[in-house]
């Protein structure tokens, strides 16, 4: 790599760094082409990023932010997977290692709380902030359906009272 490329992915990472993300640092050994175009596929799917990284210039980009814990990580052949979403990295990562046992998960941060696989584990069994979203519309909406079938429910009840003494 050219040393202009590595400042490039350097300052890059870095600044990918800047904005509030959670990162699962996996090892991808073994993994074809076609598998991990299909693990980017469903990372852009769920608005996150799976970023090969060079280890070197990975701790360099992380040094002095509140990634520095993840340094113990990038060793071998190392990719970063990103969300805004503390969520859907965790889920799309997990959900391709179980199919696909060449990818390890090997820790990562969310919220500045260092995650490690288990915990990934955990955070990736939890909804998707877009399904806990749907979910609470759909409990708000439930009362006003209430109120109206509620209202509706009298005048209802009369219709069918006057309805069945006008068929006798």
């Amino acid at each position: 790599m050219l040393k202009n490329k590595k400042y490039e992915f350097v300052e890059n990472f870095n600044n990918e760094l800047s904005r509030d993300l959670t990162i699962i640092v996996t090892h991808y050994q073994g993994i074809t082409v076609s598998e991990a175009t299909e693990l980017r596929k469903k990372m852009h799917e769920a608005n996150a990023k799976f970023l090969v990284t060079k280890n070197r210039l990975a701790k360099i980009a992380i040094k002095d932010t509140r990634y520095e814990g993840l340094e113990e990580f990038f060793t071998g052949p190392t990719a970063v997977a990103m969300s805004e979403d503390p969520v859907a990295a965790a889920k799309v990562v997990v959900d391709f290692a179980k199919g696909n046992e060449k990818l390890k998960v090997l820790g990562g941060i969310a919220n500045d709380n260092k995650l490690d696989v288990s915990q990934i584990k955990a955070l990736a069994s939890l909804p998707s902030l877009d399904e806990l979203r749907a979910k609470l519309v759909a409990l708000i909406q439930t009362p006003a359906t209430n109120i109206a079938r509620v209202i509706n429910a009298p005048a209802s009840g009369v219709a069918r009272v006057i309805s069945a003494y006008s068929k006798k």
